[in-house]
C-alpha cells in the first residue's frame, strides 16, 4: 500500500512547507506548523461572486440604496448601521458563553414573529438544545426553523430549496467541506466554507449571519481572511460575570464602524439598555477623589463613562502603572506630558486607571479627563460631580479638539451636567442651555480650572 503523502500547513496563514520547521516560511510565526493531508485539487468551485460584465463608466453603474428589515432587536440594529442587508453577511465573534447564540436566537425569533421565512442552523448544539434555551429564556418563535447540520454541502442545498431571507450559522468552525479532506475548524476549512457561503449568499440574496470563535488573545479563530471576506464585523465584548455586555461594529461595509450596542443579560434573554451612560457612571452620593466624568463618543452615541485614578506611593523601586479599559502605554506618556508641562511628579508613585462598567476607550479624548482623575487622587479632592471632561492632550502639553464635540455637550447637557473644561477649539458656537462651558489650550490651564472648581 502506497504510503500517503502529508504535508505541514500553518494553523496562523493556512502556507504550507513539506516538511516541519519550527517557523513558518510563510508568515514566521513560530510553532504553528500541523501535519496534514495535501487538500484535494477542485477547480470547480471557484467562481466569482456575480457574472462577468463588459468593463463600465462608474458615472454609468446605476447604485440604489440597499434596502434594509430590522432584526427587531434595537441596539443590534444600531450596531448593523441600521438592520441588515440582503445578500449581506455578518460575523458575529465573542468569548464562550457570552450571549452570541442567545442574541441570535431572539433576532431570528423578533423577525420570524414578522413573517420573515428565518432559519437557525447549529453545529454545536442539537435541535433539543436549542429548543431547550428558547424555553429558559420565554422565547415565543412558532414559525421558527432550527436544523442541526454541520456539512457545508448539505447546508447549501437546503439553502436553495428552502430560500430562507435570514440564515444563521452557529458556528463557521464547525462546518466542513467535503471538497476538503481536512478536519472541521483548520484554516482551510473555515475558509472554504467561508467563502462558499458568502457566494450563496451574494447570488441569493440570503443574509448570513455567522458565529466566530475567538483564541485566548480574543482574535477571531482561523485565517486574518475570514475578516475579509464578510461585510460586517462584529465583537461580543463584556465580563462574564457582570450582567452587561457590549456589540461593538469592527467593520461595516453598509453603515458606520465603531458603533455599539449595550445589552443587559437578564433571566429572559439580552435586553436592549435604552440609556448606556447610566452604567458607566459609579452611583456616588457625592464624588470621590480620584473620579472624573468623560464624554466619549462611540460611533455615533455619544457615552458618559467615569474615569477613576488612584496614585498611591510606591512601595518598590519600579512604580507600576495599571490601566483597565484603557491604553497603558499612553498612560505612561500622559504621566509625563503631567511633569513636564503641569509640575506634577508621579515617578515615585503607583498609578492605577479604570473605566468603570468594563467598557473600552480607545480614542485620544479621554486623555484630559485621565490628567484631572490623577491629578484630583494626588489632592485628595474631588472634583464637582456636575463636571464632564474631555480633549487630547499633546506632548507639548497643548489641548487638542475632538470630533463632534457639539454631540457631546449636548448629551451632557441632557443627562444633568452644568459645566464642562473642553478644548478651546471646541467651544460651542451657540450656548447650550444650562451648561457652563470653560475652553483651555494647555494642560496646566485646565488643572488651574478644575482645582477652582474643586
Amino acid at each position: 500500500m502506497a504510503k500517503i503523502k502529508t504535508i505541514y500547513i500553518c494553523q496562523s496563514c493556512g502556507g504550507s512547507s513539506a516538511k516541519w520547521q519550527g517557523q513558518c516560511p510563510s508568515c514566521q510565526a513560530w510553532n504553528t506548523l500541523e501535519e496534514g493531508v495535501p487538500e484535494a485539487s477542485s477547480n470547480s468551485r471557484f467562481q466569482g461572486l456575480a457574472q462577468s460584465l463588459p468593463r463600465q463608466k462608474l458615472s454609468a453603474i446605476s447604485a440604489e440604496d440597499l434596502p434594509r428589515f430590522s432584526t427587531g432587536v434595537e441596539e443590534f440594529d444600531r450596531v448593523l448601521g441600521g438592520g441588515l442587508v440582503p445578500g449581506g453577511v455578518v460575523l458575529l465573534g465573542g468569548d464562550p458563553g457570552i450571549g452570541k447564540s442567545t442574541l441570535l436566537l431572539q433576532a431570528l425569533a423578533e423577525m420570524s414573529a414578522a413573517g420573515m421565512n428565518v432559519l437557525y442552523s447549529s453545529g454545536e448544539e442539537s435541535a433539543a438544545q436549542i429548543a431547550l434555551r428558547a424555553k429558559r429564556i420565554a422565547l415565543d418563535a412558532p414559525q421558527l426553523e432550527v436544523l442541526a447540520e454541520i456539512q457545508l454541502e448539505k447546508l447549501l442545498s437546503i439553502m436553495d430549496t428552502v430560500k430562507p431571507q435570514v440564515l444563521v450559522v452557529d458556528s463557521i468552525q464547525t462546518l466542513y467541506s467535503e471538497v476538503l479532506s481536512s478536519a472541521p475548524g483548520s484554516v482551510a476549512q473555515v475558509r472554504e466554507c467561508a467563502a462558499q457561503l458568502t457566494r450563496a449568499a451574494k447570488s441569493s440574496g440570503i443574509c448570513v449571519l455567522m458565529v466566530g470563535h475567538v483564541t485566548k488573545d480574543g482574535h477571531l479563530a482561523g485565517p486574518r481572511v475570514l475578516e475579509h471576506i464578510v461585510d460586517t464585523v462584529l465583537y461580543f465584548e463584556g465580563d462574564t460575570h457582570s450582567s452587561f455586555r457590549l456589540v461593538r461594529s469592527i467593520k461595516n461595509r453598509f453603515g458606520a464602524v465603531n458603533e455599539l450596542g449595550v445589552f443587559a443579560m437578564t433571566e429572559k434573554g439580552l435586553r436592549g439598555v435604552a440609556n448606556p451612560s447610566a452604567i458607566f457612571l459609579s452611583q456616588h452620593a457625592e464624588m470621590v477623589p480620584g473620579a472624573c466624568v468623560l464624554v466619549t463618543q462611540e460611533g455615533s452615541r455619544p457615552l458618559l463613562v467615569e474615569i477613576q485614578a488612584l496614585v498611591d506611593t510606591a512601595h518598590i523601586p519600579n512604580p507600576r502603572r495599571l490601566a483597565v479599559g484603557l491604553e497603558q502605554a499612553r498612560l505612561a506618556m500622559l504621566l509625563a506630558v503631567l511633569h513636564r508641562h503641569a509640575g506634577v511628579a508621579c515617578f515615585d508613585q503607583d498609578v492605577f486607571l479604570n473605566a468603570v462598567g468594563g467598557v473600552k476607550i480607545s480614542e485620544p479624548a479621554a486623555d484630559l479627563a485621565v490628567l484631572l482623575a490623577i491629578q484630583s487622587s494626588i489632592r485628595n479632592k474631588a472634583l464637582p460631580k456636575e463636571l464632564i471632561v474631555f480633549g487630547e492632550v499633546g506632548l507639548a502639553g497643548e489641548i487638542r479638539p475632538c470630533p463632534r464635540g457639539q454631540e457631546r455637550l449636548k448629551e451632557a447637557a441632557k443627562l444633568g451636567f452644568t459645566v464642562a473644561i473642553i478644548p478651546k477649539a471646541n467651544m460651542p458656537r451657540t450656548k447650550i442651555p444650562g451648561l457652563r462651558v470653560i475652553p483651555v489650550e494647555r494642560i496646566d490651564q485646565a488643572i488651574s480650572a478644575a482645582a477652582e472648581l474643586s
